[in-house]
């Protein structure tokens, strides 16, 4: 053990600590020395878990949902990557809502490591990667790989099946990612974003009934000028942009643009209340127009 820490020393800062602190890191098991390493010189080990003070659901909760077994079909799951509610009986988030600034961008790669979220409770059946195998829909991100680019354990984070919906590829690989890089671009311009999205309808079930794809897929994106605000940010004249785009082949080439509508469409058309955290004469202006 000694010389394997000797080894390691040769090539981390280590041996220019103080000798008394050098000792004492000695004296410890690896896994310690190498932990504490990181504290003393930020390696950046524990960027990976994520930044639990944001607050991912600034905006509202737009369904009420709540960490209770039986709202099984309105299930409130909070990560330091994002919220979301998931619905049991379709096998897929209802909503998925995240914030989205330069602090989550970096330079990690896909991880592309779908799995199914363990942390579903332990007697629900949780949905596998492979269930989605043959179906002729993608495994779609709601809070996108892309937005979660500054460490590999947030990249991982979006690849748990409770954030992810069978998308048709022309849609999943059309208008849909169009506008996850417009987001992105927004915020390489300064912006910080609040978004949500979701599906609803239902199209035939896959995985022997245990997935249901949804109809329609839909996101709104408000668009701040100045970072760290919160809701206090949000004015009259702040930017909102909602999508509501058909989950269907052949739309891979149209633009995310022609598919804008207002949040009072969203909100008739999923039974939610968007915004509801926002003051409700501001929430009233937003919820009505289409973005330019």
């Amino acid at each position: 053990m000694n010389e394997l820490i000797n080894k390691f020393s040769r090539f981390h800062p280590v041996r220019y600590l103080p000798k008394s602190v050098g000792m004492t890191l000695r004296s410890l098991p690896l896994l310690a020395v190498l932990l504490s390493l990181c504290l003393l010189t930020g390696c950046g080990l524990f960027s990976n878990l994520g930044k639990p003070a944001v607050d991912h659901l600034a905006l509202g909760n737009p369904s009420q949902a709540r960490v209770v077994l039986a709202n099984a079909n309105n299930y409130l799951m909070k990560k330091p990557q994002f919220v979301l509610s998931y619905n049991r009986s379709k096998g897929i988030p209802n909503w998925v809502s995240w914030q989205l600034d330069q602090t989550w961008l970096g330079d990690v790669d896909r991880r592309d490591d779908f799995r199914a979220d363990l942390s579903l409770p332990p007697n629900w059946a949780k949905v596998d990667p492979e269930d989605y195998s043959r179906s002729g829909y993608d495994r779609g991100h709601m809070a996108p790989s892309g937005d979660r680019t500054n460490s590999e354990a947030n990249n991982s984070a979006t690849f748990v099946m409770t954030n992810i919906v069978p998308q048709t590829p022309d849609n999943n690989r059309g208008p849909w990612v169009d506008l996850e890089n417009y987001c992105r671009d927004l915020v390489d311009h300064g912006k910080e974003l609040f978004i949500i999205a979701g599906g609803y309808g239902e199209k035939g079930a896959i995985a022997k009934g245990k997935v249901i794809p949804p109809q329609h897929l839909w996101k709104i994106i408000v668009v701040m000028g100045e970072t760290d605000l919160g809701i206090n940010g949000i004015f009259e004249n702040t930017r909102v942009i909602a999508v509501d785009i058909p989950n269907q082949q052949g739309i891979k080439t149209d633009a995310w643009q022609q598919y804008q509508v207002t949040i009072d469409t969203l909100e008739k058309n999923t039974g939610y209340d968007f915004l509801a955290n926002v003051p409700e004469p501001v929430q009233n202006i937003l919820e009505s127009r289409v973005s330019q």
